[in-house]
């Protein structure tokens, strides 16, 4: 396995040029047509699904079993629900976010007329009209509106604007990079994720590394709504490994630091094997990571399972602090991810067998159930593998 230099001004810009283009799920041509354009300017091959999901290639050694890194480009946001007689806007969110973390947003609404900015207040918004009733309305998407900057007195107005019921609205997401590595924006999860991919595809084209197998690249666009990898895989994709956000919270594991290995969500554990092997690869190549369990939560990787995709699956993520609202992260996580993403990708293939969709028992994967006492070898008093692989048969059987 090869440990491969990430270029971390390449990774930082390109998560800016990624926070500026608006992407709320179900408005992510742009951002989809700026990846493109910068996989072509890299000259990698890839192909556009109809909706716009991505899927690129690094040819491997081997073309099976194929790994596949996914990351979503689309983010929360939210859609004009009415267009009120004083004429504000009511919403709905997109995705699964807190109304508490809209107060206050600026945005922008996207019209067949035109965009135009706004902000997001809370219906009573002015403590000199309303004095101590601000502090005790109610939190909720039911509680708040949307002021659009133009001229708009009731709906009449709003309907000469071309302003319509369904429009899409995007969160800004007022970046901020620190000269001490944090990085303070809206949107992070998962545009961070994309900018973690495209660093490490570039760290093996600049060290002309070829991945030990058929190495695939997937961009989704729906991850926020739950569609996410439903419908991007190939059949010879075996293992695919998602970059996502780690909750960092009060009895929580994550870090802003180094990479979170995610071991479960709520849609269940995540592979066993490729889960430790992920684990195996940060303790050889002294890469600081950590495990965590997420309770709400969700990602590519179990869209992809839930569509019935037969694949090993796992989560790798940067510590996020307060997802889905501000949120916060650092460029040690994100540094740490490309470099596992280009170790991973370098790494051995332990079970042959998965190149096949089906087989026989022969070459299929062990899970210890023995005492840990007898795990042990006396001789050298370490673990034995978890992963007992036999010869696979030669192709011409």
């Amino acid at each position: 396995m090869t440990l491969l230099a990430i270029d971390v001004d390449y990774l930082s810009q390109t998560l800016k040029n990624l926070l500026a283009i608006p992407s709320p799920t179900g408005f992510t041509d742009e951002i989809a047509r700026h990846v493109c354009k910068e996989l072509d300017r890299l000259g990698v091959f890839y192909e556009l699904t109809r909706r716009g999901a991505i899927r690129a290639k690094l040819p491997g050694k081997s073309p099976k079993p194929a790994r596949a890194i996914v990351s979503h480009l689309d983010t929360l946001g939210a859609q004009i629900k009415s267009l009120k007689p004083n004429g504000r806007l009511e919403l709905v969110p997109i995705g699964t976010w807190s109304a508490r973390f809209a107060e206050g947003a600026r945005a922008s609404i996207f019209t067949e007329s035109g965009a135009f900015t706004g902000t997001i207040l809370p219906l009573k918004a002015s403590g000199h009209t309303y004095n101590d009733e601000i502090d005790n309305l109610p939190i909720g998407w039911n509680y708040v509106e949307l002021r659009i900057d133009a001229y708009a007195r009731n709906d009449d107005d709003l309907h000469k604007l071309g302003v319509e019921v369904g429009d899409i609205v995007a969160i800004d997401p007022q970046p901020e990079f620190l000269d001490n590595g944090f990085i303070v924006s809206r949107h992070l999860d998962n545009k961070a994720g994309v900018a973690v991919m495209l660093s490490a595809l570039k760290a093996f084209l600049d060290e002309d590394v070829q991945p030990t197998v058929d190495m695939f690249w997937l961009f989704t666009i729906a991850e926020e709504t739950g569609h996410g990898a439903s419908s991007i895989l190939t059949p010879e994709i075996a293992s695919l490994v998602a970059i996502d956000n780690g909750t960092s919270a009060p009895g929580q594991q994550s870090e802003e630091f180094g990479v979170t290995i995610s071991m479960g969500d709520e849609t269940g554990p995540f592979d066993y094997h490729l889960t430790r092997k992920i684990a195996q690869l940060c303790r050889e190549n002294a890469i600081k990571h950590q495990k965590d369990v997420f309770r709400y939560y969700r990602s590519d990787a179990a869209s992809a399972v839930e569509a019935g995709a037969d694949v090993r699956t796992a989560l790798i993520t940067f510590g996020v602090d307060a997802s889905h609202g501000y949120e916060r992260i650092h460029m040690h996580a994100l540094r740490s991810l490309a470099e596992l993403v280009s170790v991973y990708g370098t790494s051995s293939v332990e079970i042959q067998r998965d190149a096949r969709e089906f087989s026989s028992l022969k070459g299929f994967t062990n899970q210890p159930t023995d005492d840990a006492a007898q795990t042990l070898s006396p001789e050298t008093k370490k673990p034995k593998p978890d992963v007992l692989v036999d010869e696979m048969e030669e192709e011409a059987d």
